[in-house]
């Protein structure tokens, strides 16, 4: 049973998820209206990786007897200056999420859930890992430039990315 303590935090973070999701869902469309369609790709299947989070938190809440709640979802950005400007928002959100996962795991300790601490270490991996998804792609950004060409090549390494990311699942 989880304590009030624990659904809350773990409720909060639900609409972290979702605020997530929609924010790569903002950056696909933008990617998609300035052409740059392996980048687009790229954030639509983010959104719905972000959304299968929120729905495994959501799940797991209800689960061990809490109420898991979908709340209102704030607007995210919808105006980018750059392909560029885009991955390094990415970064920051997910560097944000980290932290607010850590903090879950903290709270967990602190109230001696030990389940929802098994629960949440897949979070920890998984933040691990888009961290190092996103300083990856931030260092080719530096390796491409921002001319026409660069972003042309840039674009077209992304849909590589992934696919190396999940060769190395």
């Amino acid at each position: 049973m989880l304590s009030k303590k624990i659904e809350t935090a773990l409720n909060e973070q639900i609409a972290k998820e979702a605020y997530a999701s929609n924010h790569y869902l903002a950056m696909a469309s933008w990617c998609e209206k300035e052409g740059l369609r392996h980048s687009a790709a790229f954030h639509y299947t983010q959104s719905e990786e972000e959304t299968q989070h929120m729905r495994k938190l959501l799940h797991y809440v209800n689960a061990a007897g809490g109420h898991g709640l979908v709340s209102e979802v704030k607007e995210p950005p919808n105006d980018f200056k750059s392909i560029f400007e885009i991955f390094e928002l990415a970064l920051e959100h997910e560097i944000k999420v980290t932290k607010s996962i850590n903090s879950l795991v903290d709270l967990c300790l602190k109230e001696k859930d030990y389940s929802t601490f098994n629960f949440l270490q897949w979070y920890v991996s998984e933040q691990h890992e888009e961290e190092k998804l996103f300083n990856s792609i931030l260092d080719l950004t530096r390796i491409t430039g921002t001319d026409p060409r660069g972003v042309f090549f840039f674009d077209s390494e992304i849909s590589k990315l992934r696919a190396e990311e999940a060769n190395e699942k």
